[in-house]
Formats: C-alpha cells, sequence, structure tokens
C-alpha cells in the first residue's frame, strides 16, 4: 500500500513533513490496540512481518495494522483508512469500527464470523497428537517443508498460504515452519506459520480437495504443534469456520469466541 502514513517494519518514513523513526511511533501505535490478544498483530508491533498505517496525527488516534490477508482497525473509526483497506479481510476492534466499515463500504463488502481459540500453553497432550501422527492412511508420509516442498507448495493455489507470508526460502527456514502429508513424493495437506511472532507461531492449515477427510490435516497439526513444542515456540490458533473450530479441539485447544469480520467482494 502506498501512503506517507504507512509504516514499514524497520523503515524510517514520512510523516506530515516531518522525518521519524518508526520506533518513534511504535508505542503510540500499541496503545490503540493494547489488550487485542491477536498474534498477527503482536507479529506487526513487534517488529517480525506486516505494516501500520495511521491516520496521520501524532499521537495517531486511528491505525490499521496489514499482514497477509488481515486488515485489523483500531482506535477512533476513520473513513480515510478504511477505503485504505490494505488486505481483503477487515478485522474491527469493537462495533463502533463495524458500523463504519458497514456505512463506508457498503455492498463492497459481506459480513462473516470467526473464531478465536483459546490461548493455554499447559493444554497439549504430548502421546495423544503422537497418536494422530501416526494415524494417517498408507502411502501418505508427513515431511518438514524443505527447499523442494517450499517451491512446490508456493506454486500451488491450495497451498500458497502455507509460506506466502514469506519472501524466499531462506526467510521461511531461518524463521518459519511448517510440515506437509505427501501422497507418491507430493504435497497433499500441510500446517505451517502463516505469520510469526515473539515466542510462537499463527498456524496455517490446508488441504488439497480431493485429499480431505482422511486425517491428514490432524496429522500435519498434531506433528507441527509438537514441533513448537520442542523448540518453545506457542501454536496459536484461529479458526476461519466451525470446522476449523472442531480440528482444533480435537487437538487440544478449546473455543473461545465468535467475532465479526468484512470480507470484500
Amino acid at each position: 500500500m502506498a501512503s506517507d502514513d504507512a509504516v514499514g517494519i524497520g523503515e524510517e518514513v514520512k510523516r506530515n513533513g516531518d522525518r521519524v523513526q518508526v520506533g518513534d511511533v511504535k508505542d503510540e501505535i500499541s496503545v490503540l490496540f493494547d489488550g487485542w490478544e491477536e498474534t498477527m498483530v503482536w507479529s506487526c508491533l513487534q517488529g517480525h512481518m506486516g505494516h501500520v498505517v495511521t491516520d496521520g496525527k501524532r499521537p495517531p488516534k486511528a491505525a490499521q495494522v496489514v499482514i497477509g490477508d488481515f486488515c485489523f482497525f483500531a482506535g477512533q473509526p476513520d473513513e480515510k483508512l478504511i477505503r485504505q483497506a490494505g488486505a481483503p479481510i477487515l478485522t474491527p476492534q469493537n462495533e463502533a469500527w463495524c458500523q463504519k466499515i458497514e456505512q463506508v463500504l457498503g455492498g463492497r463488502i459481506y459480513k462473516t464470523t470467526r473464531y478465536s481459540i483459546k490461548k493455554e500453553p499447559e493444554v497439549f497432550e504430548p502421546q495423544r497428537l503422537i497418536g494422530f501422527t501416526k494415524a494417517i492412511p498408507q502411502g501418505y508420509e508427513l515431511k518438514m517443508i524443505d527447499r523442494d516442498i517450499y517451491n512446490s507448495v508456493i506454486g500451488q493455489e491450495w497451498s500458497r498460504d502455507l509460506c506466502s507470508q514469506f519472501e524466499e526460502f531462506e526467510d521461511f527456514y531461518e524463521r518459519g515452519l511448517g510440515v506437509v502429508a505427501l501422497h507418491k513424493g507430493s504435497p497433499v495437506s500441510g500446517a505451517s506459520s502463516y505469520t510469526i511472532y515473539s515466542g510462537g507461531i499463527e498456524i496455517e492449515i490446508d488441504t488439497k480437495p480431493e485429499f480431505r477427510r482422511k486425517g491428514l490435516a490432524r496429522a500435519c497439526g498434531a506433528k507441527l504443534i509438537l514441533e513448537c513444542l520442542d523448540r518453545g515456540l506457542y501454536p496459536s490458533w484461529d479458526a476461519h469456520d466451525l470446522r476449523s473450530v472442531a480440528l482444533a479441539e480435537q487437538l487440544g485447544y478449546h473455543r473461545n469466541a465468535e467475532y465479526p469480520v468484512y470480507m470484500k467482494q
């Protein structure tokens, strides 16, 4: 997104004619998102991924965090920021933002529901998860994402989001983490770090349509959680529908609350 008020991670930016360092405004921006238990917001504010766009005021009264397919709005509802939404999934901080988004964008969006999952570091049962990794059908195997697998998943529509937030394989290898289920040497399901934040990852799980309902997503998710536990990382989960909630619950998570998002049409 091109904007004078875009704060790129680690960059020097121009705002209202004055040059400032990102670090000079990070605390001001963080206040707007205070208390929002969303790892993708944390990822951006911690400087790992994504960028922030503010209303241009000092201190800012409103801002959006843009990361991957998501745009998170916080502070005082602002029409200009909504029109500049930098991603297709708009996530409002509160009902006031919901009303403003509907007022500004009208028929160009539709409202749907996502489901937050509780963050409980001690909830996982390793032996149960190991059992899921061993329960995949004959003819399939689990493998960590290496360079060849990365090139394969990034080149297919169904699996691209497993690695799409990383610039290249070296970036994914250095900061990311993922596992796939292979069938005849090709990835057909996978679980990986959609985004990263300090101390954890946000999980992305995808399965090629014709290979669903075989326990592959569950096996990949279980393997990824085990890898996270071994590395001292928390595997955060946010569900886009009730099927995702059900899978999360099988793996040990507990449902928290539903919340509204808006999808660009």
